[in-house]
């Protein structure tokens, strides 16, 4: 492909429907259709408010994102904030940190995949599904960003059908009052045992899963400089997607609950599955399986749009040979080189993730969403000396989507994301990988520091 020499701005070609089911196919995934088991098993009924107060978080945290957005439409994405109101050094931090996370999602949604293929195909190596899903899922996203945009929302059109029939299935149950295994389908399964069953620690234990499962939430973020009427699109999607995210988690919760008493919720299979069947529904496991391979899916194609369009931001306007080859778009106006560059890391690191011992394998994946807290905490911080700068400027009656409650909402986002780290050091396997994502964190700075320096030397 050419690359465009006079337009290096991306296409606007995703449409508000684009950027509500990219947000939202983005952010639910594997983690509730099979991990939701686990969660009700840690918390019991509480898990509902740790789903709220999470769900209220990261609401705000959009919110504070979509007021940056705003401020410039033309901006490649919030790392570009980040830089300006944070500096240089921690706009690179965050930038590849963030490409990193995407990676590794990449890494285990692909493995992931091959895996659900052998459900149905048992002969076909893993490897071989990885490799042909992101040559798929690489021409997607080098046609046009609608074609990826178009889908990512029948993708995501999927999961949601599977949610919203689990919530219907639990409305219809309770109303007739529905006989299973472990008695009637009813509310009152919701509270059975009391609220906090588990106590005070295992709702403060279930923080770590339920702040994990809005992971991607923020994407809205790496869309803005490729959407049709920004200034409509971007307030009208962060005011709706959280709380869409919010609803479809808690009524799958709810309705689950609702079905079997949450004591008998399967921790370490689907409780989609466990419903479906429990139902009548015979091919529940195959559903299951169909919708959880569709997440997957999705999840990948999302990780290529984005790694793509942060490493273009990350080497626009370089100066290297590498950030001029790949900081450029092709005459489609899409960073191909960008794209490919992050589509070969993926496919190498899928190919040595299946002779990884599973312990690294699921370590680097733990890293990758730990850092999503860093990155969460960065775009407030940098949404706060937004705001101070334009106190100073006396121009706050302009602003086009103003942050609800500020200052108090952004210091309530940063003392939740210092919580959820507190947690994190509540069990082995996360504080090892909270200590590894600081590592990495630490890692990033000092390089930045050092090449910095050297620059200045050669100059």
């Amino acid at each position: 492909m050419e690359n465009q020499e006079d337009d290096n701005q991306l296409s606007r070609g995703l449409k508000n429907r684009h950027v509500q089911l990219i947000a939202l196919g983005g952010t639910i995934g594997t983690g509730l259709f099979l991990g939701a088991g686990q969660s009700i098993h840690l918390a019991g009924p509480s898990i509902i408010l740790a789903y709220g107060i999470a769900g209220l978080a990261c609401f705000l945290l959009m919110r504070a994102l979509g007021e940056l957005l705003v401020s410039d439409v033309e901006s490649n994405s919030f790392v570009f904030f980040i830089k300006k109101y944070l500096g240089e050094k921690m706009g690179f931090v965050i930038g590849w940190t963030y490409w990193m996370c995407w990676i590794a999602i990449a890494m285990a949604e692909v493995t992931a995949s091959g895996l659900y293929v052998q459900f149905w195909f048992p002969d076909i190596p893993i490897w071989l599904t990885g490799l042909v899903l992101l040559l798929i899922l690489f021409i997607i996203n080098i046609v046009a960003v609608s074609a990826f945009g178009e889908t990512e929302f029948w993708l995501a059109i999927v999961k949601i059908v599977a949610i919203v029939a689990l919530i219907v299935i639990g409305i219809v149950l309770v109303a007739i009052h529905f006989k299973t295994p472990y008695g009637h389908a009813s509310l009152m399964n919701v509270v059975d045992g009391g609220f906090f069953a588990n106590g005070a620690k295992g709702f403060v234990l279930s923080f770590q899963m339920v702040v994990f499962s809005f992971a991607g939430i923020e994407m809205i973020g790496m869309t803005a400089s490729e959407t049709q009427d920004p200034l409509v699109t971007i307030p009208k999607s962060i005011n709706e997607v959280p709380t869409r995210v919010l609803l479809f988690y808690i009524g799958s919760l709810l309705a689950l609950m609702s079905i079997f008493p949450w004591q008998h919720v399967s921790p370490t299979s689907s409780p989609f599955v466990q419903v479906f069947a429990g139902v009548g529904i015979q091919s529940a496991a195959l559903i299951i399986n169909f919708v959880v391979l569709t997440a997957a899916i999705s999840a990948c194609n999302s990780s290529l749009f984005t790694t793509g369009r942060m490493l273009f931001s990350l080497t626009y306007n370089g100066k290297s040979k590498f950030s001029r080859k790949v900081g450029r778009l092709s005459a489609r106006q899409i960073p191909f080189n960008a794209i490919l560059f992050s589509t070969l890391v993926i496919a190498v690191i899928v190919l040595l993730s299946i002779m990884m011992p599973g312990d690294v394998f699921s370590f680097i994946s733990s890293v990758a969403t730990t850092c999503f807290l860093f990155v969460w905490g960065m775009i407030v911080l940098a949404h706060i000396k937004y705001r101070k700068q334009v106190k100073k400027t006396g121009s706050q009656k302009s602003l086009k989507f103003k942050m609800p409650l500020f200052p108090i909402s952004d210091y309530f986002v940063l003392i939740f994301m210092a919580f959820v780290a507190v947690v994190l050091t509540m069990k082995t396997d996360t504080l090892i990988a909270l200590i590894g994502s600081v590592v990495w964190l630490i890692g990033l700075f000092i390089f930045k520091s050092l090449t910095d320096k050297v620059k200045e030397v050669e100059k």
